[in-house]
């Protein structure tokens, strides 16, 4: 099978904590026999694919069409839709010039890269698959970023139901997300809900990282991890920084924190930080490195800010961390707070209550019976729901039937 692949943040084990779902799954598929096609931009790829305005290549057998796009975290609102709305257009000029497909499937976010995946799933005549990442435009209303009866917000929730409407089938990332499809008006039997997955080759069980450890004096620490975006929606500068002064307060100098990862928000943290002996902030990490933290830490955290729609997310964080076989410390009141109580693989903590948070950590670090059990239930969790080669066949096997649903 021929497949067409759009997602403007595609990114390898290489990139600087990218989103790496399509490139495992891709990267299987390609192992399987089946031809994909990539349509991206450079930005998270090797420093070549920004030398010219579009370039063509192939990495580890994914059939590369990129087109240069300035992105980042840091960017305000407005950059950032110029910069969806300009991979849009470069996108479809991109997609539809590919060749010879069998199926489209574009993932968002953003919701706007659906539109060169629609347009090239008709001009191919083939069928349109659309995997929802994140509820939007409801994630950028409740995080503040556009207005809900603004322009780009009325357009955001116009286009959000003519895609899930156009495509074939809905991949949807977690049972809240499937919710929002269905209430949009997706008929509930195109919907399939097809979580992020667990890396059980790259994150796996073994000891701390020497040079990790030598590097941030962690020796003899009960470490507190988190690697990932520190952007308004992760919410680390309300949490972190009231959890480490409270545990200083309580003499517990053997906690630290270390955390990994960039963003918006990043310059906030480190001045509420500043001075904090219990807080180590090591910069970005590509994903090929992120093990080192999650074998590193005793917990990881996965932090989100108090809103009701993030509560529907489906972090990657959560995923490599139980394949890590480490707890998972999570404060959204829905589907991962569910799971790591279901699984007794974790605890949770209400959103923005730095004190609980502290009182979770001091439990699990003066606990270490329950801090293994809870380690090996969150490994044992991985295995068996969320292996990376079970979910990749599941989406493979979602665009097989649209194929041959299309030929009937």
């Amino acid at each position: 099978m021929r497949v067409l692949y759009i997602h403007q943040f595609f990114a390898t084990r290489e990139s600087p904590l990218g989103l790496i779902r399509s490139y495992e799954f891709a990267r299987r598929w390609v192992e399987q026999g089946h031809e994909v096609t990539m349509v991206t931009t450079a930005s998270r790829l090797p420093s070549e694919y920004s030398e010219r305005m579009t370039i063509d290549g192939v990495i580890d057998g994914i059939k590369i069409r990129s087109i240069r796009v300035p992105y980042s975290n840091h960017m305000g609102t407005a950059r950032r839709i110029l910069s969806f709305a300009t991979f849009m257009f470069g996108a479809t000029w991109l997609a539809v010039t590919s060749g010879k497909q069998d199926v489209v499937l574009a993932t968002s976010t953003p919701l706007t890269v659906g539109i060169p995946g629609y347009l090239a799933s008709r001009l191919k005549r083939v069928p349109f698959v659309f995997e929802v990442r994140d509820l939007w435009p409801e994630a950028a209303i409740q995080m503040g970023a556009i207005s809900r009866n603004g322009l780009v917000g009325r357009l955001g929730r116009i286009t959000e139901r003519f895609l899930c409407r156009s495509a074939r089938a809905v991949v949807a990332l977690s049972p809240g997300m499937v919710e929002g499809v269905v209430s949009a008006g997706t008929p509930a039997d195109r919907v399939r809900m097809i979580p992020n997955s667990s890396d059980l080759d790259l994150f796996t069980l073994g000891p701390k990282d020497s040079a990790m450890v030598r590097r941030y004096e962690l020796a003899e620490k009960f470490v507190v991890g988190y690697a990932g975006a520190i952007g308004p929606s992760n919410d680390l500068e309300q949490n972190v920084p009231q959890a480490a002064r409270t545990l200083l307060d309580r003499g517990r100098d053997d906690v630290v924190f270390l955390i990994a990862g960039d963003g918006k928000s990043l310059s906030k943290l480190e001045a509420l930080t500043a001075g904090l002996p219990n807080v180590r902030l090591v910069g970005t990490l590509s994903k090929s490195e992120v093990p080192r933290i999650t074998r590193t830490a005793d917990i990881l955290l996965v932090l989100f800010a108090d809103k009701p729609i993030l509560t529907t997310n489906s972090p990657n964080k959560f995923f490599d961390g139980l394949a890590t076989g480490k707890p998972m410390i999570v404060n959204s009141d829905g589907w991962t707070r569910a799971l790591v109580e279901q699984y007794d693989a974790g605890a949770y903590f209400p959103a923005t209550d730095g004190v609980a948070l502290a009182d979770v950590i001091e439990r699990l670090a003066d606990n270490p019976d329950e801090l293994a059990r809870m380690g090996a239930n969150a490994r044992a969790l991985a295995e068996a729901q969320f292996s990376r080669d079970v979910l990749a066949a599941k989406v493979l096997c979602v665009l097989e039937e649209a194929q041959a649903a299309d030929t009937n």
